[in-house]
């Protein structure tokens, strides 16, 4: 099992394959209930989890979850879309969750190493968690960010299941939000790479990271909002279909951001660089 986890190409295939069985037993489990779509999907969609959680303990290793984050909505938006009749609305939709997911997904393939290593977020949560690890593993790791996406998503299935909504003005200013907003995750990535490979510095100090600690978590802030609002932009009387990105902006606030910063502030200087840097937008900051 070792030389299996050590070899990367190995891990590749074996993750995929992990996504491949929870994709295809997801939806074949969607189509297998007879409710309403959003509950039914629900319930795929944490099945498919489960699945996945189940290949990271065989593994040992949390970090297969890792590509779900953006696996999971462009399997959910194409399976919707297949055979509907696409409208510009939805095929903006298409547009930006599949660029979006798979800019997201090469990212996570080009920083994965093998199945030996392990995001250094669940590593320490297994170190202060102890016996407790199991369950937040489960729950914290594997299950609440699949419920966030998942809120995050439906704004877009609303879309498919629905047809009553057409895009406007806004509808579409929002998807260009969000493209805008990937792009800027995309920017601060291919930045942060660099600055990793020769790391002169204790902390990066260019391009969007000049200003900003977190331009990658806001890129990823503004992109649901964008596709929430352009729904919502379109179908103003789901407006409550705004509450994905509502909790993907807490999770980013009150737990990603601190646990980053969290591990930052263990460098000499922290203090000095949060003061003259801010968090999210990558403005700066006069004192």
């Amino acid at each position: 099992m070792r030389k299996i986890k050590e070899s990367r190409a190995l891990s590749f295939i074996i993750v995929s394959a992990v996504y491949v069985i929870a994709s295809v037993l997801g939806i074949a489990i969607y189509k297998a209930l007879d409710m309403h779509f959003a509950v039914a999907l629900l319930i795929a969609d944490v099945l498919a989890t489960v699945i996945t959680f189940m290949f990271s303990l065989a593994f040992g290793n949390a970090s297969v979850y890792d590509p779900y984050w953006s696996v999971q909505p462009i399997v959910i938006v194409l399976a919707f879309a297949f055979g509907k009749k696409i409208d510009l609305l939805r095929a903006l939709i298409i547009i930006a969750i599949t660029l979006w997911g798979t800019r997201l997904t090469a990212n996570w393939a080009y920083t994965f190493g093998d199945l030996t290593h392990q995001d250094w977020r669940y590593t320490m949560l297994k170190e202060k968690t102890g016996v407790f690890y199991p369950l937040i593993n489960f729950i914290g790791i594997h299950m609440v960010p699949t419920l966030i996406v998942y809120a995050c998503t439906l704004p877009a299935v609303y879309a498919f299941k629905f047809s009553t909504g057409k895009a406007n003005l806004l509808s579409v200013l929002f998807i260009l939000l969000s493209v805008i907003a990937f792009t800027v995750q995309g920017v601060a990535d291919v930045e942060m790479h660099k600055y990793r490979m020769s790391k002169t510095t204790p902390f990066i100090r260019v391009g969007l990271w000049k200003y900003s600690r977190h331009p990658n978590y806001l890129g990823e802030i503004v992109m649901w909002w964008g596709i929430a609002l352009a729904v919502v932009s379109a179908y103003p009387t789901a407006w409550y279909l705004i509450t994905g990105a509502v909790l993907n902006t807490l999770l980013f606030l009150f737990v990603s951001i601190p646990m980053a910063d969290g591990r930052q502030s263990r460098k000499e200087g922290f203090e000095e660089y949060k003061n003259e840097t801010r968090m999210l937008l990558p403005i700066k900051r006069f004192r």
